[in-house]
């Protein structure tokens, strides 16, 4: 269920991706909220880092494990501006993370609904509440202005 502060923290988590978008990197970002306190933010870091493990979410994860002081994320909700992937929702399930809240579908390789649902697959034994189109139009945007970019630079360098 879509709460008041969504909205809110989907824009901290649009200002991490632009952050990978001011580095070339696709533009996703991620923040992790507890008790009303940004407790982990993470941006896509896989090209600048060489990691391919480098993604907003897990980024996010890792800095609120530190600063909440243990792996189970209980009471805390991830904001990310494109669905999970496989990995991702892996790692979100494995966190314990209650609620997670997306913009963009991610039809190529969303794992919390476009090709599957890991976060509330029952055969696991934590399932994920989860609002998805938060920002939908933003976040989606931001993807597609960068493929875009990115198609008009590679085009230019082959006519060169």
């Amino acid at each position: 269920m879509k709460n008041m502060n969504d909205e809110y923290y989907m824009g901290l988590a649009i200002e991490e991706a632009r952050k990978a978008e001011a580095l070339g990197e696709v533009p996703i970002g991620a923040v992790i909220v507890r008790d009303g306190q940004v407790v982990g933010r993470g941006y896509n870091l896989r090209e600048t880092t060489k990691d391919p493990l480098a993604h907003a979410e897990l980024l996010a994860i890792k800095e609120a494990s530190k600063t909440m002081g243990g792996w189970r994320l209980i009471g805390a909700t991830l904001y990310v501006t494109l669905e999970p992937c496989p990995m991702c929702a892996g790692a979100i399930v494995q966190a314990r993370l209650p609620r997670i809240v997306y913009g963009a579908m991610d039809p190529k390789a969303g794992c919390a609904g476009s090709l599957m649902n890991l976060l509330q697959e029952e055969r696991f034994n934590h399932q994920v509440e989860m609002m998805q189109g938060v920002r939908e139009e933003e976040c989606s945007e931001l993807l597609k202005n960068f493929f875009r970019s990115l198609r008009e630079r590679r085009k230019k360098k082959a006519a060169e």
